[in-house]
């Protein structure tokens, strides 16, 4: 289990109140590359803590896939209506992605808060980057691999791209664990070389926001 230097810094930033941003528990940012063990480590955190955090729900133009529901997995809208949104600047982030649009609706964040949870995104550093230039005052945390190596055999033993898709998934993943060395950039970042450590270090980062959350001096 390893901490950047970074993460000495983080102590104060995650004890830093939100300014003027939107009302309710301050959001949690979850950034890192595909393979890095992101999406199990809130699997984890939703399951334990179910009525703390709750997923803000993103907008996508693509094509629903099998089994995902509409304002469960997204929100599936047209271009036109996104663009329009995007426009009258109903959107914290966005970005196209293999020709679909994918974006954070402030209203999807509101609707977490308004339960008194604390909202968490999953976004790409493009997302972190454009949350970044607004008022949300998140927690910005990135979950890293402990090397290209191991990043490359968890994405193939997954056994669902290609070549070429794998080839363009570890670029980005490079760009990314470059990325995340950037200071300010992340709050806190961590090495997810074990699942429990790396899971347990999460916890610790959010124990205080837990704790305002569920009202109580126990997280």
């Amino acid at each position: 289990m390893l901490w950047r230097p970074l993460v000495g810094l983080a102590v104060a930033a995650l004890g830093r109140a939100p300014a003027d941003g939107m009302a309710g528990p301050r959001p949690v940012v979850l950034s890192g590359p595909s393979g890095a063990g992101k999406s199990t480590l809130l699997k984890k955190l939703l399951q334990e803590h179910d009525s703390i955090f709750g997923f803000s729900v993103s907008h996508t133009t693509r094509t629903p896939r099998p089994g995902e529901e509409n304002g469960k997995d997204y929100y599936f809208v047209t271009r036109e209506m996104m663009q329009r949104d995007i426009a009258a600047g109903d959107f914290i982030e966005h970005a196209e992605f293999s020709g679909n649009l994918y974006g954070t609706s402030k209203a999807a964040v509101r609707a977490v808060q308004a339960m008194n949870r604390i909202c968490v995104l999953d976004v790409d550093l493009q997302g972190v980057r454009s949350i970044k230039k607004t008022d949300l005052h998140p927690i910005y945390i990135s979950v890293q691999p402990p090397s290209m190596d191991v990043l490359e055999q968890r994405l193939r033993l997954r056994n669902t791209e290609t070549e070429e898709s794998l080839a363009k998934r570890l670029a980005a993943a490079r760009a990314d664990m470059e990325s995340s060395k950037e200071p300010g950039l992340f709050d806190l970042v961590i090495i997810n070389d074990n699942l429990d450590a790396a899971y347990a270090t999460l916890k610790q980062a959010l124990s205080e926001e837990i704790k305002k959350a569920q009202g109580t001096g126990h997280a």
